[in-house]
Formats: C-alpha cells, sequence, structure tokens
C-alpha cells in the first residue's frame, strides 16, 4: 500500500484479514501514520456521514458520482458503521448528521485500524515516499527517494491528492490520465475587512452565493481573522473548486444572514417593527444574531443603537434589510490547512474499475481515496469514499491471491 491514510490502511487490515497468507507492506511518506484521520473534526475524527439514501448520499460529491454510485452498492455507511462497532468502537450521529466516534476522540479510530494491523501483521514502514512504479511482467517495481526498491504484487496507490500536475507523473507513466488538480475545501480571505474583526463569531444557518453563478449553499459560517470559514463557506468550495480556480480566488459573494429573501424580509419588516417598536435597535435583535455582528450592522448602516425601531428612517431600514439578506463581500485569496487538504482532481474515474479499484489500464495496480478525481463536500463523505475503496480493493486484492 502506498500511502498510510484512512484508504491505504483500510485496505492493508482489510487484505490481509481476508487473505492472512499475503505479505501486506504499507509504504508512507511522513513519519506518522492516519494523520487526516488524527486532526479530522477537530481532532474528533468525522468518520462518515448519517445519509443512507444513495440518491442523497451521492448528491454531496462534487466530483465523482458515476464512480461512486456503484462502489458506494457494496459498502455504503452502514457498512463502514457496522465494521468499526464489530470492532469496538461505536459511532454517535451528530444533528447535522455527522459522524463521530463515541469517544469523540480521533484516538479511538487510529488505535482501532493500529490494533488491526498488528493482530493481521500488516507492516509498516515510515518516511518512505515512493516516487516511481514500473511494471514487470506480472509484478511492480517502485523506489523511494532513497533509491530502494521494492517488489510487489498488486498495489495500492493511496497517496492522497497532489497540489501540482507534474507530482502525478509517475502514474501517469503507466499510462493513466490526470484531472488537473484544484484545491477543495478551503475557506474565503478578506484581507482588512472590518467583519474579520468579529473573528470567533458564528451564525448557525447562513447562505452563500458565489456572485456571477450558479455556485450557492447553506450552513454554518463562522468569521475568522483572516475571513470566513465554516461549513457553507466549505461546501461552496468544493462545488467551485475548478471554477473559482480559474478566477484565482477572486471573486464577490452574497451573504444571506437571516435564512430569508430580501423581499420575504421587507414583507415582515413592519411586523418587526411594531413588535419592538419602544425597545432600541441597540438591545437584542429580533434575528438571534450574535450581538457583535448585530452592533457590526446596525453601524455599517449608520444607525445609532439608541434608535427606537418605532422612529428608524426608511433610508437606514432599507440598508439594514439589504445588507442582512444580500451582504456582498470581496474574497481575495483562500487558505487551505495542510492536514486537512483536499484536492478535486488526479486519476481519471472511468480509468478504474468501480467495483474493485483496480486500475482499467494496468491490472493488479488499484487506487483509493484522494488519488482519485472523486471528492466530496465537508462532513464525513471524504472518509466514507476513503473506506469504500480501500476496502473494495483489499477484498479484490484477497480474493484474487488466493
Amino acid at each position: 500500500m502506498v500511502g498510510g491514510g484512512a484508504s491505504g490502511f483500510f485496505c492493508a487490515v482489510n487484505a490481509a484479514k481476508a487473505n492472512p497468507a499475503l505479505e501486506v507492506v504499507i509504504l508512507e511518506k511522513q513519519s506518522k501514520v492516519l494523520q487526516k484521520v488524527k486532526v479530522s473534526g477537530g481532532g474528533r475524527c468525522n468518520v462518515t456521514h448519517a445519509c443512507f439514501q444513495p440518491s442523497v448520499l451521492l448528491k454531496k460529491y462534487p466530483r465523482g458520482k458515476s464512480l461512486l454510485k456503484k462502489s458506494f452498492a457494496s459498502f455504503s455507511v452502514s457498512d463502514t458503521i457496522n465494521w468499526f462497532t464489530e470492532r469496538g468502537v461505536e459511532l454517535h450521529a451528530e444533528s447535522d448528521g455527522r459522524m463521530f466516534p463515541v469517544s469523540n476522540s480521533s484516538q479511538s479510530i487510529i488505535d482501532c485500524l493500529l490494533n488491526e494491523a498488528s493482530r493481521f501483521k500488516v507492516h509498516v514502514q515510515l518516511n518512505t515516499e515512493i516516487i516511481s512504479i514500473v511494471k514487470k511482467h506480472n509484478s511492480y517495481e517502485l523506489s523511494d527517494k532513497k533509491n530502494k526498491l521494492y517488489n510487489a504484487d498488486y498495489v495500492m496507490i493511496a497517496s492522497g491528492g497532489f497540489p501540482k500536475p507534474e507530482q502525478y507523473q509517475w502514474l501517469q507513466a503507466l499510462g493513466h490520465q490526470i484531472a488537473s488538480p484544484a484545491p477543495s475545501l478551503f475557506t474565503f480571505n478578506m484581507p482588512g475587512h472590518p467583519l474579520c474583526k468579529l473573528m470567533g463569531i458564528s451564525v448557525e444557518n447562513v447562505e452563500v452565493k458565489i456572485v456571477g453563478s450558479k455556485l450557492s449553499e447553506s450552513g454554518p459560517l463562522l468569521i475568522t481573522h483572516w475571513g470566513l470559514s465554516g461549513p457553507a463557506i466549505l461546501k461552496v468550495s468544493a462545488w467551485g473548486a475548478r471554477e473559482l480556480q480559474a478566477c484565482n480566488y477572486h471573486f464577490s459573494i452574497l451573504v444571506n444572514w437571516v435564512d430569508q429573501r430580501e423581499n420575504q424580509l421587507r414583507e415582515q419588516w413592519n411586523t418587526i417593527r411594531i413588535a419592538q417598536s419602544n425597545l432600541l435597535l441597540g438591545h437584542k435583535n429580533p434575528f438571534a444574531l450574535p450581538q457583535r455582528l448585530w452592533d457590526y450592522f446596525l453601524e455599517s448602516c449608520q444607525i445609532s443603537p439608541d434608535t427606537k425601531w418605532s422612529e428608524l428612517p426608511a433610508k437606514e431600514q432599507n440598508k439594514l434589510i439589504h445588507i442582512l439578506t444580500t451582504q456582498q463581500l470581496d474574497v481575495n485569496g483562500k487558505t487551505t490547512f495542510k492536514e486537512e487538504f483536499v484536492t478535486c482532481g488526479g486519476i481519471l474515474p472511468e480509468e478504474i474499475d468501480a467495483q474493485t479499484m483496480q486500475s482499467k489500464i494496468s491490472e493488479n495496480l488499484y487506487f483509493g481515496g484522494e488519488i482519485m478525481d472523486v471528492d466530496g463536500i465537508t462532513g464525513g463523505f471524504n472518509f466514507q469514499h476513503a473506506w469504500t475503496s480501500g476496502f473494495l480493493a483489499a477484498t479484490d486484492i484477497a480474493q484474487k491471491s488466493r
């Protein structure tokens, strides 16, 4: 297995269990395995998502649906839950569907996988970066950065996504085509914007639209010291990965902070105004927005917090309604986090057998996880693809090697 992340590790332990005669080796370029598992979900590991309807599940993947439709039919979300439960790791679903170990610690998942590796004698070799792979008759010869050679009858590539096209050349040499990589699941930078002074504030249900496109997502939003983050931002970044890369991450967004259309809020405004008539605008707002954010909106519309709702002038009222429902913000750049970095791009899904993860071009060569041009939005969907692809590859390798 080339890569000691979720998919490579899952493939290794399942292949070794299914065929104990196999000598299974994980070659990992880092000094530790399962690093994304460790940091995912704030250190809790967002193992999968409680989405059990295949048609709904597929809608969570901007790329790779044709491959996933068949692969999820063979190893689903329920199979993932059962696999970990059978090994003593219970999962629980949160209100938004994300699933975590009941311990709320990613170490539970890591320990489970490490125990399986020990139990079935999977060898893990760290600090080993594979840079070439050559097919030699019915086997493969791999070489690492230190010019050490490795021979294998079956190879599973689960090295994660690479940010640069040239980093895929060692796989292209086998005849595979590559979809050019682009960052996915990133946050939006707004250098110097006054909103950034409100870092740490989150709003539960916000709609974010990319101006000039059909891209739109809703969900929690977090204001950071560099711009905007949270599920709403991460989801729209995944769907717009290529489009936003093409404009070099300079674009505008429309933010709806109150989960109502502008015309809807205008129709309700008089009712709100009457109910609040004798109260000051600077007091608790009727939209359950964080107070500091509400104060920012009032200041942006040049409204004194000591103004009574009944005395709010029409001009300022219109400004306030507009900023609550259609605030336009300019984005200038992105931020990605190395440990949780996700790319779209990689091996074309049509060059992979969806039920075995075997290459259609080179026999006994398999792919798992992000190395393929398959990626999901935030919420455990990328891990689900990792478990599924790892398990299917393991099953086929174990069967063929008996």
